[in-house]
Order: C-alpha cells, then structure tokens, then sequence
C-alpha cells in the first residue's frame, strides 16, 4: 500500500492538509484526493488540501495548489496558503523571512513576522490587488460594471443587496445589523446562485466601527467556516470602498481575527497565523 505523509493546520479553526507533490504518485487525482481526505467522517477531516511543489525559476519559490473538499481547484486561499507555507517552516525546508508562493491568481508574498515554539506562526502576507469589474468577479450582469456596489438579486421571492469583489476568489459580501437569522441556509443558497456562474464566497458582514467588522462565511466549495483569508479580505476591501470603514481593519470571525490592510498603491495586505494540528499518513 503507498502512503502520502501530511501535516495538517489550521489558520484560526480554518482546517487545511498540506502535502508536498513529490510525496504523491503521479497516477493519484488530486480533485479525488481532496475529497476522500477531506471528508469529515471517513477522513482526516479539512476545509481543503494544500499540495506543494518546489520551483526552479526567478519568479516564485514554491507552487501551491488548493483543492477544495468537493474536489474542485480554489484559484486562492488566504488561510490554505498561509498552513502551506508554515509547513514549510515547520519541517525545515525554507528558512529565510519571505517566500513567493505560486497560486493559481498570481505570486504571494509571504513574511515570517513571529514563530512561538515549534507549532505557531504569524505571516504577514502580500496576496494581490482586488478586481471590482464585473466581468472579473464574475457576475452574471449584462452591461458592463466597472464595479458591483450595491447590486440586486432576488432568491426564493426574497430581494437582496449585496456588493462583490475577485481578491483571487469571487466574494460577495451581504451587510447586515446582526446574525439572528438562518445565515447558512441563505449563504448555501446563495454559493450557487444563477449571479455567480462560477459561484461566490458569501459573507455577511456587520460593521462594528471604523476599524472592526464582524463577519460569519459560507466559503465557496467548502461550507461553513470559522475563518478565510480571502472572505476577510473581500470584506475589508468593500467595506472600505462604500466608506463604512478605514482601508486598515480588524476583521473578526469565529474562529479569530485577521487584520487586514488595504495599501494605498492598491495591494492587500493580511496578517494572522496557522498553527499545526498534527501530522499523519494517508494510505492510497
């Protein structure tokens, strides 16, 4: 029997499996890989896997390919890439501050702004410059929209605003006074709604003040999690561009706090952790 060696961590309760390409036989089908170790009953249980392979060229040092649960490819994910790369830190293989990670929406940039003991780590990560036109994102919208602020949808006769944006995966955020409503069946609902053709993070954003918002996410592929990188990051961008925040803010959700900054030359910037859960061998 072959087996694949795995790490598992987590950033804020947003579970990935980090493996390195190498270590998996060129016949196994990552897509089935991810769904088979993903599942939460008869597997090792994750919000995704993270695959790493090394690079030998001038523009990234490693690839990073996210597979969500249902097999499907992420084109990024905050949380997933900060457990890769603190995979890599934790077995030793990249020692240096900062590492360029390849996805599959463009090289990220990582730092190493803390380590605490063998388990722990802090990144600040550069992950791109959010799109806001329309056809971007995508929304299923007939004229061109050089952003979607605003916007209408109507799902099971009810009407609905909400306002979207691609931070290397569509988000669409929905703002709202409180969470006392049934948010996971409308988020569910919503994931696959005919608006997003190539469906959509859906967040429901509360605005605390200028510098702290509330969020609670049904992520795209995976479900219900207590945290995601893009979703902050989506959130804090909207927020920002309808001016109920700062371009600098706190984002809360259940499972932690990630900071994030929007830059003044357009680049996003996270802050926040993963911490490793354990490490196992999957047979295949």
């Amino acid at each position: 029997m072959n087996t694949i060696n795995f790490c598992k961590f987590h950033g804020f309760g947003n579970d990935y499996i980090v493996m390195e390409r190498e270590s998996i036989d060129s016949e196994v089908s990552l897509p089935e890989l991810g769904k088979s170790i993903c599942h939460r009953h008869t597997g090792a249980g994750a919000d995704g896997i993270a695959v790493l392979e090394k690079l030998d060229n001038d523009e990234a040092d490693y690839l990073c390919e996210i597979v969500n649960p249902d097999g499907s490819y992420a084109g990024f994910s905050g949380n997933g890439t900060r457990c890769a790369v603190s995979y890599l830190y934790y077995k030793n293989l990249w020692s240096a501050e900062n590492l360029r990670l390849e996805t599959r929406s463009g090289v990220k940039n990582y730092r190493l702004i803390e380590r605490k003991g063998a388990s722990e780590f802090w990144f600040e990560a550069e992950i791109g410059k959010p799109k806001f036109a329309g056809n971007e994102i995508p929304v299923a919208i007939d004229k061109h929209l050089d952003s979607v602020i605003n916007r209408q949808l109507t799902t099971d006769n009810r009407q609905l605003t909400f306002s979207a944006v691609n931070v290397g995966n569509p988000v669409a955020c929905i703002f709202v006074d409180d969470f006392d409503f049934d948010w996971r069946t409308l988020g569910k609902t919503l994931e696959t709604h005919e608006m997003f053709p190539d469906r959509a993070n859906i967040v429901f954003v509360q605005i605390i003040d200028r510098e702290n918002i509330n969020i609670r996410i049904w992520e795209r592929a995976a479900g219900e999690t207590a945290a995601s990188g893009t979703c902050a990051s989506g959130s804090a961008v909207l927020s920002a561009v309808m001016q109920k925040t700062a371009r600098n803010v706190a984002v809360h959700s259940e499972g932690g706090t990630t900071n994030v900054l929007w830059r003044a030359d357009d680049e996003i910037v996270i802050t926040g952790r993963a911490d490793l859960a354990y490490c196992g061998v999957w047979p295949v």
